[in-house]
């Protein structure tokens, strides 16, 4: 039943790592990190910027066809969330938000000598099970026609 499922990778880097990150995600203060990235033809995204791109593309689109405008607005709007999400970085591989497990379980094993509880802090895994993933809180939901 999993194999029907595709995976995101996260990692969380250190405040000062974070910011050269969102910067340039090839600076050497990443040390074997962008080599490891390259190797696996991944590239990384800060969730905050992720989502305030979602909110910007919405804005200029019209809201009406953005189901998670609301959610993602206030989301980065909350000082807490936004230090969160400041720290947090998708890992995308060849262009792709999600993958095969496969291609996950590459990544993760390459990238999981790196997790040093400083630097970076963890190494996370998600996938495309609802069952697995917050759903969007009652208010932010709109009325079904």
């Amino acid at each position: 039943m999993s194999e029907q499922w595709q995976y995101q990778l996260r990692i969380y880097l250190a405040d000062e790592l974070a910011e050269a990150a969102r910067r340039d995600a090839a600076t050497p203060i990443l040390g074997p990190l962008p080599q490891i990235l390259d190797k696996h033809d991944a590239t990384m995204k800060c969730q905050l910027d992720a989502f305030s791109d979602y909110v910007a593309q919405a804005e200029a689109d019209g809201v009406e066809g953005y189901p998670l405008y609301e959610w993602t607005k206030t989301t980065i709007e909350d000082p807490i969330k936004k230090a969160k999400h400041l720290k947090s970085f998708a890992l995308h591989i060849n262009g792709r938000e999600v993958y095969p497990k496969q291609e996950a379980d590459a990544l993760e094993a390459d990238l999981q000598p790196l997790v040093d509880g400083t630097r970076i802090s963890r190494l996370s895994r998600h996938d495309t099970n609802p069952a697995s993933n917050p759903q969007m809180p009652e208010r932010f939901r709109k009325p079904q026609a």
